[in-house]
């Protein structure tokens, strides 16, 4: 596979990824919980969004690291990209799709891993809730 499509629910949103994630976070911070997101993530050269999107970034960091788009007509979470402040730091590097908007037979043979985001301090790596599965295998 070469590529993937994906879109929100009304269709408005639509998302080309030139390649499977190498792998899918589904991690229980609050912004990924409450936001109903799955991510995987891509160079942003990999990625290309069609259509009207509303961003937010969390108001409890005093520098977020990312802006969360969402379809403004049905409301479903698109993707996020790097704040200004993290492009600052860290260059443009990063894009989160919402893989809970692909088909699952997509993304099968992926690992899912579930990181604990809720308790993680913001720098170094996660620490994870469970063991990681591979999806299609349960």
């Amino acid at each position: 596979m070469t590529s993937l499509e994906i879109s929100c629910l009304c269709g408005q949103v639509r998302i080309t990824l030139d390649a499977r994630p190498d792998f899918i976070h589904e991690c229980n911070c609050s912004l990924c919980s409450k936001s109903g997101a799955r991510w995987g993530y891509f160079h942003p050269d990999q990625v290309r969004v069609e259509g009207s999107t509303t961003g937010f970034c969390r108001p409890d960091k005093a520098e977020p690291g990312a802006e969360v788009h969402f379809c403004g007509q049905c409301g479903a979470t698109t993707h996020f990209v790097l704040t200004e402040a993290a492009i600052a730091k860290f260059g443009n590097t990063m894009l989160g799709a919402n893989m809970w908007l692909a088909d699952a037979s997509e993304l099968a043979g992926l690992e899912l891993r579930f990181p604990d985001g809720r308790n993680w301090a913001g720098e170094g790596e996660f620490g994870y809730l469970r063991e990681a599965r591979v999806i299609g295998q349960d």
